[in-house]
Formats: C-alpha cells, structure tokens, sequence
C-alpha cells in the first residue's frame, strides 16, 4: 500500500495528547510500519478578560487562558493491518484525532 498517513492531535490538556501519541506510536510499531513524530506544534492560546465587577470597580478585571496542545505523527509504509489497528483503537475522550491519507 505504501502511503503516507497524517494524524493531528489536538487537546486542551497536554498530557493527554502525549499518553495518546505514544499509544499510537506503540500501535503502529507493532504492526511493521514506519512512525515520524510526534511533532509538537505551537500552543494555541485564548486569553479572555472579565469585569470582576459589574458596577464599581471598572479597573479590577480577572483574565482566563485557554490553551490548545497540537501533536503531529506521520506514518509511512503502512499496510491494511495498520490501518485497522488505527481504526480500533481506543483513545481517551478530550483528544480530538484527525488522519488524512
């Protein structure tokens, strides 16, 4: 078969996205196919600020982040055995997976 598969992880916890790229490097090990990655890429993240107050105090304001962990693994000479690993494999809810072919 012989074609490149890309996953892309993403998550908003870090730890997540790690146990679930080593499980997916472990998977596809095991089945004879060669796994670059994962490529850690740029955190994503999204500051908010909020009035601590409604009315008064204008100047005391509270700020949030919310960060976006990405992981990408690329999978070279796979074969049908590879691809039915991937498909059954259980990964952890949070993490969402993306392959493309």
């Amino acid at each position: 078969m012989s074609q490149k598969i890309r996953i892309k992880l993403k998550s908003y916890d870090h730890n997540l996205v790690d146990k679930s790229s080593e499980k997916i490097v472990k998977t596809v090990k095991g089945t004879g196919a060669v796994v670059s990655g994962p490529v850690p890429l740029p955190t994503q993240k999204k500051i908010f600020t909020v009035n601590r107050s409604t009315f008064v105090n204008k100047k005391a304001r509270e700020q949030f982040q919310l960060c976006t962990f990405k992981r990408i693994l690329d999978i070279y000479s796979s074969t049908p055995k590879t691809i039915d690993a991937l498909m059954k494999l259980e990964l952890p809810s949070g993490v969402e997976v993306e392959i493309k072919v």
